[in-house]
């Protein structure tokens, strides 16, 4: 990689956190500070960057627009929206859409709920990968080697009196989000929020995302989001034959019919 484009890349990494001064970008560039008003000049010219005030610059439009259009590139998001749309309707709450890229769960679309205690996510985020419901059916999905060894990987954080932090426990949870066909988050994320997710697959079955439910403790107890499973079962299945997906009922019949 280029000096410049590292650098520029570097900088843009650093107004992701936030505005900074001239000063503040020069100094995380380990470069003088002529150096940096060049590179942001060259990227305020394209509108990456753009000034907040005299003194701070922020990231600019351009990066939102090539965002939006990675994420209209997705075609299981444009596919599967009207039936996430639909679910989110149907019960009020968040319904996120995740896939799992390069070993990270991303957020990639989000339907808010209509109740003023909302879930705090934003497309685009990451999903802790051992305490999320649509991290456990992505991980899940993955071939048995891989599997375990993302589960032998990676860090086990405690962030609520729930979160599973025993690499062998958090492969029986796998196992049982296998069997069930959907995952649950008891608030092992966050302590007010519990989590439903199902699979959407596409052809040979194979998982593409994941579809959330969250939903705030205040509103329902754990008995009441397990009511919700089956309806989340069936928009992630519906979604999954807009996808290419054949239900395995349907794939019977059909083989029987092709004997006949």
């Amino acid at each position: 990689m280029s000096q410049s484009l590292n650098r520029a890349l570097t900088m843009l990494g650093e107004l992701a956190a936030g505005p900074r001064t001239l000063d503040q970008l020069a100094a995380a560039l380990g470069v003088h500070k002529s150096t940096a008003l060049r590179l942001l000049r060259t990227l305020e010219g394209h509108r990456f960057v753009q000034r907040d005030d005299v003194r701070h610059y922020r990231l600019g439009t351009a990066l939102f627009d090539l965002a939006n259009r990675s994420l209209e590139d997705r075609d299981v998001r444009r596919v599967v929206e009207p039936h996430l749309r639909g679910l989110n309707d149907r019960t009020g709450h968040t319904v996120h859409l995740a896939s799992y890229e390069a070993g990270e769960v991303v957020y990639i679309d989000k339907f808010e709920s209509r109740h003023p205690v909302r879930m705090y996510s934003r497309i685009g985020s990451r999903a802790p990968l051992h305490c999320t419901a649509v991290a456990k059916v992505l991980v899940a999905a993955l071939p048995d080697p891989e599997r375990r060894a993302v589960a032998a990987g990676m860090a086990y954080p405690r962030l609520t009196a729930n979160t599973i932090i025993d690499p062998s426990r958090y492969l029986e949870e796998l196992a049982r989000v296998r069997e069930l066909g959907f995952a649950v988050d008891r608030r092992e994320h966050e302590d007010f929020i519990h989590c439903l997710a199902a699979p959407i697959r596409g052809t040979g079955g194979h998982v593409l995302a994941a579809v959330s439910l969250s939903v705030p403790v205040m509103l329902l107890d754990l008995d009441g989001l397990l009511a919700l499973a089956p309806a989340l079962v069936r928009a992630a299945e519906a979604a999954s034959v807009e996808c290419g997906w054949i239900r395995p009922d349907r794939n019977t019949d059909r083989t029987r019919k092709e004997s006949d």
